[in-house]
């Protein structure tokens, strides 16, 4: 019941928080790869010698006409060069320019995606987030349709959701703003599995109320309806945690052991996981008492 009771609190942490991701987004803008914009992706390896620092790669670059060319390490031997799209006598040239006191360059990928492709994966991705969306919400009205609220669930449904998507985009940007990062397909991959995760463990805990409603008939309002929502949280909050702790304990590995490519990918399915199970347990579920008491008051 604590948690119901003092909901205000709650509330509040997650406006400030929600508008501090915001704030982010407004302050340091998308940073979308060449999987949006359009560009090239050229990985060379060192194969003979030790890898350059990125300072000298740089400056090598520069002398091959690729200007404003992002550079990631990969692995201890090996080097991400993204930039604008890279003509095939220019990744020759670039190749010839890194080889330089005897060292041996390796291609080991090179990928180029036209400026419409990449506006088309953009679109895609905005529309797989709000299919997403819209199905989770109408799946969650028609399974709780026996309750004479159930357009409340899919509203504190779809504010939840909101509210996880927007929270690990705005981390994430911060993130890559100080990190020299970008908004790629994998990042769409995780807030697409981190909306997965978070309506997981909001049914969770709707369909334990839903138990509850149906043991009293069906309905309930005022407190008898802020009691049963406050029981439903406190019997689903070990599982909620024990689930969210798991899953946190794997991606953390991920993190940490996992390779270059998946280091950004794993970080926000984390901040997404944190987030999802606070959402799931301190907004949503109290959200139900806020609208059911709004919903009240309109019939007075």
């Amino acid at each position: 019941m604590f948690i119901v009771k003092h909901r205000s609190i709650f509330f509040t942490l997650s406006a400030v928080i929600v508008l501090g991701s915001i704030f982010a987004m407004v302050a340091y803008g998308f940073n979308f790869g060449i999987d949006f914009k359009g560009g090239s992706l050229l990985e060379v390896q060192y194969t003979n010698v030790a890898r350059p620092d990125i300072a000298t790669v740089q400056a090598e670059l520069g002398t091959t006409g690729v200007s404003n060319a992002q550079i990631s390490p990969v692995n201890t031997d090996s080097y991400d060069i993204k930039a604008l799209e890279i003509s095939q006598d220019q990744k020759n040239t670039v190749v010839a320019a890194l080889s330089v006191n005897g060292a041996v360059v390796n291609v080991t990928q090179f990928t180029s995606i036209g400026p419409s492709v990449g506006a088309e994966l953009a679109n895609k991705a905005y529309l797989a987030i709000a299919v997403v969306i819209l199905c989770i919400v109408l799946f969650i009205m028609f399974a709780f349709r026996r309750l004479k609220n159930s357009l409340n669930y899919g509203l504190a449904t779809i504010i939840a959701l909101a509210h996880d998507v927007i929270i690990p985009t705005g981390v994430y940007i911060a993130w890559i703003h100080f990190h020299n990062g970008e908004i790629d397909l994998l990042f769409v991959t995780a807030l697409l599995a981190i909306l997965g995760y978070s309506v997981h463990d909001t049914i969770v805990v709707f369909d334990r109320v839903r138990e509850n409603l149906l043991k009293r008939g069906g309905s309930a309002t005022g407190e008898a309806f802020e009691e049963v929502v406050g029981a439903s949280v406190n019997q689903t909050f070990g599982r909620s945690i024990n689930t969210s702790l798991t899953i946190f304990l794997v991606l953390l590995a991920l993190y940490f052991v996992g390779g270059q490519t998946t280091h950004n990918f794993a970080f926000v399915l984390l901040i997404g996981v944190i987030t999802g199970t606070y959402s799931s347990i301190f907004v949503a579920s109290p959200l139900l008492v806020t609208l059911e008491g709004w919903r009240n008051k309109g019939k007075k």
